[in-house]
C-alpha cells in the first residue's frame, strides 16, 4: 500500500489476512486515496473508529452519508464524541431519514443539537432543523425555521413562547408577505408596545398596501395594558392618512394621550383643518387656530367655537384680521364678535377700520355698547352717525351724557344742518363752552326764545342779558322781554329795565316786575332794621351791665330809660314805596 501503492492488492492481502491493523492501515490509504466507499468499509472491518473526524469531513464533503452512517455507529459503540452524534443527525437529515433522527434524539447523545440545528438550517433542510430546535425548546430557531416551513400557526406559538422581538419581527414579516393578518396581528401586538418598533412596521404594512389591517392592528393594541403615546400618535396619523371620518372622534377621546405636535403636521398635511383646530385649542396653539379656522373657513369656521379661541389669541392683530374677516365673509355676525373683543380693542383703530372702508354703519350697537368708555374717537363717530340718520334726539342726549369729542367743531357742522333741531344742539354746544353770543346769535335765528333766555340766564352775564333785552325791545317782542326778565332776575339792572320801558312804553308791561323788586327792597329793609334793633338792645345791656357800685349800694339811675330812638323810614319817591315803619 505504501510501496508500490497498489490498493487493489493491499486490499486483496487484506481480506486474505483479516488482521484489523491491515483494515486500518489500508481504510487509512483508501481514504488519503479518495477511496471513500471503501475506506469506510475497510476501518469498519477494522473496528477502528480512531479517524473519525477526517472519515466524517471527507465523507460529508463527499456526500458519502450513506456510507457513512454504519461507521459513526460502529465508532458509536466505542466512542462518546459529539462529532460523531452530530455527524449522524446530519447524514440521516441528508438523506431524509426524520423518523431516524426522531429515535436518535430519544437516545441518549453528546451532539451539540445547536450547532448541528443551525448546520441544518443553514442548509435550508428545515424539517431535520425542526426536529432539532423542538428537542433542545430552542423556540427563537424553531419560530424562524417554522416560517420556512410556512407552519405560520406554530410559529407564532414558538415566538410567544421564545418573547424574543428579533422573532417576533420575522415571524410578522413573514405572515405579512403570505397574508396571514390575524397571525401578523399576534405579532404586531407584541411589537407596537415596543416604541422603537413603530416606524419599521408601519412602513412594512404600508410598503405593501395593508392600510386596513394596519390601522385594526393599532385599534386593537389601544386596550393592552402596557398601551404608550407613540401607538395613539401613530393611529391618529393613519387615521388621517387612511380613514379621516374617524379621525375627530379619535382626537376627542385620546387628545391628552399623542404626541400633539406630530399629529398637527399629518393634519396638516392631510388637509384635515376641523381636526387641525382642535389641535391647536388643545395645544394652546390659539393664534394658529384662529387664523387657520379663518383661512380654512369653508369647511371649519364654526361662529361660537371662533369667539372662544379668538379671546385666549396672544397677538392683539389678529383681533383686527378677524374683524375684516367677518365683515367679508359674516356681517350678521361681526356685532357678536366685536362684544366679546372689547376689553382688549383699540377702539380708535376700530373706527377708522370701519370708516375707512365706508362701513360705519355696520357697527352702530357696537358703538352705543362702548359709550360709556366715553372715548373721543367712539363718541365723534357715533355722532356722525346720529347726524346721517337725522335721530337729533340720541344725538342730544350722547352729548350730554359723554362730553369727550370735538364740541366746537360738532358745533360749526350742526350749526350749517338744515334741520332747526341740529342747529339748536349746536347752540346749546356753544353754551356749554361759554360761547353765550355764539350760542344766542344761533338761538336768535331760528327764533328759539326759550333757549335763548336760557342761556343768557346760564351766562350770569349781565352784558348778554341786557343785549338780549334790548333785543326783544328792539323786535317788540314783549312777551320774550318780560320772560327774560324773570328768568334772568338776579342779572339785570334795574335802573336798565325803567330806561327801556320808559323809552318804549313798557311800564305797565313791567309793573308786575317793579312790584318784585320793591317787595324784595322792602324785604332788605325790614331786615335790616331788626338787625339795628338786635344791635342797640345788646349795647344797652352792656352798658349797663359795666357801670360799677358805690359805696356797698348800686349805683341806682334815677334819670329813667333813655328816649326812644325816632323811628326810621323814608319819604315817598313817586314810584310806589315809602310807607314809614316803627
Amino acid at each position: 500500500v505504501e510501496d508500490i501503492m497498489s490498493l487493489d492488492r493491499g486490499e486483496d492481502y487484506a481480506e486474505k489476512e483479516d488482521v484489523p491493523e491491515l483494515w486500518s492501515q489500508l481504510g487509512a490509504a483508501q481514504l488519503n486515496g479518495l477511496r471513500i466507499s471503501e475506506a469506510i468499509n475497510s476501518y469498519i472491518k477494522a473496528n477502528d473508529p480512531s479517524n473519525f473526524e477526517q472519515v466524517i469531513e471527507i465523507a460529508e464533503h463527499a456526500g458519502k452519508e450513506e456510507e457513512l452512517i454504519p461507521f459513526l455507529l460502529m465508532s458509536r459503540q466505542t466512542l462518546r464524541e459529539p462529532i460523531v452524534d452530530g455527524a449522524i443527525i446530519n447524514s440521516y437529515a441528508s438523506l431524509g431519514k426524520l423518523g431516524e433522527i426522531e429515535e436518535f434524539l430519544k437516545l441518549s447523545n453528546v451532539a451539540n443539537l445547536e450547532q448541528i440545528g443551525d448546520k441544518l438550517y443553514d442548509a435550508k433542510n428545515y424539517e431535520a432543523a425542526k426536529l432539532i430546535y423542538s428537542n433542545i425548546s430552542n423556540y427563537s430557531k424553531l419560530a424562524s425555521t417554522l416560517v420556512y416551513l410556512k407552519d405560520y400557526q406554530g410559529a407564532v406559538d414558538c415566538a410567544r413562547k421564545a418573547s424574543n422581538i428579533k422573532v417576533w419581527k420575522q415571524v410578522n414579516q413573514a405572515c405579512i408577505e403570505n397574508q396571514e393578518f390575524k397571525l401578523a396581528q399576534i405579532c404586531g401586538l407584541n411589537l407596537i408596545v415596543h416604541a422603537e418598533e413603530l416606524d419599521e412596521l408601519v412602513n412594512q404594512y404600508e410598503y405593501n398596501g395593508y392600510f386596513e389591517q394596519l390601522i385594526s392592528l393599532f385599534e386593537n393594541g389601544l386596550s393592552l395594558e402596557r398601551a404608550h403615546m407613540g401607538m395613539f400618535t401613530e393611529l391618529s396619523i393613519l387615521y388621517t392618512k387612511y380613514q379621516p371620518e374617524k379621525t375627530m372622534e379619535h382626537l376627542k377621546l385620546f387628545w391628552s394621550r399623542i404626541n400633539i405636535p406630530k399629529v398637527i403636521r399629518a393634519c396638516d398635511d392631510s388637509h384635515l383643518w376641523p381636526e387641525l383646530i382642535f389641535l391647536y385649542c388643545h395645544y394652546d396653539e390659539w393664534d394658529n387656530a384662529a387664523l387657520t379656522m379663518m383661512e380654512r373657513s369653508e369647511t371649519s369656521f364654526e361662529h361660537s367655537s371662533f369667539k372662544e379661541i379668538i379671546v385666549k389669541v396672544g397677538n392683539l392683530e389678529i383681533y383686527y384680521k378677524a374683524i375684516n374677516f367677518y365683515v367679508n365673509q359674516y356681517p350678521s355676525l361681526l356685532i357678536d364678535l366685536l362684544s366679546v373683543l372689547i376689553p382688549r380693542l383699540d377702539l380708535p383703530r376700530v373706527v377708522k377700520i370701519f370708516q375707512k372702508s365706508d362701513n360705519l354703519p355696520m357697527i352702530k350697537p357696537f358703538l352705543i355698547s362702548v359709550l360709556d368708555k366715553n372715548n373721543s374717537v367712539v363718541n365723534q363717530a357715533y355722532h356722525d352717525l346720529l347726524i346721517e340718520e337725522e335721530d337729533y334726539k340720541a344725538l342730544r342726549s350722547v352729548i350730554d351724557a359723554h362730553d369727550k369729542f370735538d364740541a366746537l367743531g360738532l358745533a360749526e357742522r350742526l350749526e350749517k344742518h338744515e334741520l332747526i333741531f341740529f342747529r339748536q344742539i349746536a347752540a346749546i354746544i356753544y353754551r356749554n363752552n361759554k360761547k353765550w353770543s355764539k350760542s344766542i346769535s344761533l338761538l336768535k335765528s331760528d327764533k328759539l326764545w326759550s333757549d335763548a333766555i336760557e342761556t343768557a340766564s346760564i351766562s350770569k352775564n349781565n352784558k348778554i342779558v341786557h343785549e338780549l333785552l334790548q333785543y326783544f325791545v328792539e323786535t317788540g317782542n314783549k312777551e320774550c322781554f318780560i320772560a327774560t326778565l324773570y328768568s334772568c332776575y338776579s342779572y339785570i339792572d334795574y335802573d336798565v329795565v325803567l330806561e327801556l320801558s320808559w323809552l318804549n312804553n313798557l311800564e305797565d308791561y313791567i309793573k308786575p316786575y317793579t312790584i318784585s323788586v320793591a317787595k324784595e327792597n322792602q324785604q332788605k329793609i325790614n331786615e335790616m332794621y331788626k338787625d339795628f334793633k338786635i344791635r342797640e338792645d345788646e349795647k344797652k345791656k352792656s352798658e349797663s351791665e359795666n357801670q360799677a357800685p358805690i359805696l356797698g349800694q348800686r349805683l341806682m339811675i334815677t334819670n329813667g330809660g333813655a328816649p326812644a330812638p325816632a323811628p326810621i323810614g323814608f319819604q315817598s319817591t313817586g314810584m310806589g314805596f315809602g310807607n314809614g315803619f316803627n
